[in-house]
């Protein structure tokens, strides 16, 4: 699949600054979806990434650099995103823990208005999908000139099916400083079955997207009346920030003082100025996997599969296999996802449950429910082949010119096979060149680094033997990423 290209016209007016928030985990698309690698950052709609054809919508002519409000464990993975999308110069904020977004945009917002205070701000959630490109542009410079008027503006979506999952907005007379924007008469939370269609069929009410446009001057000024405190706390964190390598990190106290509120909640349900731009986009905030299903490209049976899939006597399913054959026969409307680690089936009507099996899976303390088999760290990636008692075998990349912490371990001695590529140790005060099908040992104890000098990908087996091989049995002494 590959998403709609960018128009290359622009809205009208100065520059917009996309404002994009990633910091949601995306429960219901598990086992895909987890805390360690969100739905965002895999290519689930397109051969890009949920966040890569999210900053795509705001690049190029029109756009000013965008402001990437998100987790600091994904700082890497998001840079290294934005930089494959050609998005070199992206201001990425990290949340030292979450809080909604509420704090989120108000972060962005002081630091927009650093430089502009009537810059135009347009806030994404980095993991929604959106096909009609020219239509969301012509919704936006609407949004736009509704913006500089003072409004805070959103846009709703022409709903097509009675959906529970959804707030929706009441939409109210069209304003005269801003043909194509409506005043927002008022908010109505995620309905019931019966609500909905009421709500769809009388003809006022739209599908509330979680997109927005305002200036960063009214944003302020109206957090200042209905949400003082938040700002106050979100001011105190972007006053107390560091910069670390290529990021911002806001001050941490600070910003977990902050309440954790959403903008829905803390201004845009308060504030006199709220606006929405109708708007049908082909829009989907992709919350689970019916929703994909929805949004896939399907057979003529109605199945949308991805991966090494076969198929037989099986109508309106998604089916997707990130590893194995994945072999389905007689189902209907039925959901099947196969990971590496674990494997979902379900009726696709149930697909807003899949949240009560990730809720058990913490319960139990089970690594699926936040993380995969493979990690990804800044210097590539790790994943776990076996694991025993008293030994674990890994494969290690490491990509080229980078390089993992100097570090030591008190419980485990590991010892590195090269698969291709060429290794550069450090073993204590050693500097040992390891190439293909060569093999170095590190006793426990010592101190060590593994580097790849060349300019291919370095693989390796790591085979580690001792008492314990927790993760947390690394002390770093040096570390390029800043992990100390």
């Amino acid at each position: 699949m590959t998403a709609p290209s960018v128009p290359s016209a622009p809205p009208p007016g100065a520059s917009i600054v996309p404002v994009i928030l990633s910091g949601g985990t995306g429960t219901r698309l598990w086992p895909v979806s987890r805390e360690s690698f969100p739905k965002q950052l895999w290519p689930l709609m397109s051969d890009r990434t949920m966040l890569q054809d999210t900053a795509r919508r705001g690049m190029g002519p029109g756009f000013a650099p965008p402001i990437v409000v998100c987790n600091h464990e994904h700082r890497f993975l998001i840079a290294e995103q934005l930089r494959a999308t050609g998005i070199p110069d992206a201001e990425i904020v990290l949340e030292p823990v979450g809080r909604n977004s509420a704090p989120a945009i108000t972060t962005a917002a002081l630091l927009a208005a650093e430089a502009d205070p009537d810059a135009v701000l347009w806030m994404m959630p980095a993991d929604h999908a959106i096909q009609r490109m020219d239509a969301l542009y012509a919704a936006l410079g609407r949004a736009a000139v509704a913006a500089r008027a003072g409004r805070i503006v959103t846009f709703g979506m022409q709903p097509h099916r009675a959906e529970t999952a959804y707030g929706y907005i009441e939409v109210g007379a069209e304003l005269a400083e801003a043909p194509g924007v409506h005043a927002l008469a008022r908010f109505v939370e995620k309905p019931d079955a019966a609500t909905a269609a009421r709500l769809v069929a009388s003809g006022d009410f739209l599908w509330n997207s979680g997109m927005f446009v305002f200036t960063a001057a009214t944003l302020l000024a109206e957090m200042e009346r209905h949400a003082p405190d938040v700002l106050a706390a979100v001011r105190r964190a972007v006053e107390g920030r560091v910069r670390d390598l290529d990021f911002t990190r806001l001050d941490p106290a600070a910003f977990a003082a902050c309440p954790n509120i959403s903008l829905d909640y803390a201004v845009a349900e308060r504030t006199t100025m709220a606006a929405v731009v109708p708007a049908d986009l082909g829009w989907s905030d992709v919350g689970s996997w019916d929703a994909l299903w929805e949004q896939s490209a399907k057979d003529g049976a109605g199945n949308a599969t991805v991966g090494d899939v076969l198929l037989e006597g099986t109508d309106n399913c998604y089916v997707r296999s990130d590893g194995m054959l994945t072999a389905v026969v007689g189902l209907q409307d039925a959901v099947v996802v196969v990971t590496r680690d674990a494997v979902l089936a379900m009726h696709r009507d149930r697909a807003q449950d899949v949240k009560r099996v990730v809720d058990r899976l913490r319960q139990a303390g089970r690594h699926e429910a936040v993380a995969h088999n493979r990690v990804y760290r800044p210097w590539g990636f790790y994943e776990s082949l076996i694991l025993s008692d008293r030994f674990q075998v890994k494969r290690i990349v490491v990509s080229p010119s980078h390089k993992l912490s100097l570090q030591r371990h008190f419980h485990r001695a590991e010892h590195w096979v090269v698969v291709s590529g060429t290794a550069l140790v450090s073993r204590d005060e050693e500097e040992l060149m390891v190439r293909e099908n060569e093999s170095v040992y590190l006793p426990l104890g010592c101190t060590h680094r593994l580097a790849n000098p060349g300019r291919i990908p370095l693989t390796l087996i790591e085979v580690q033997s001792g008492s314990y091989l927790g993760e947390d049995d690394i002390v770093r002494v040096e570390d390029t990423y800043g992990r100390m």
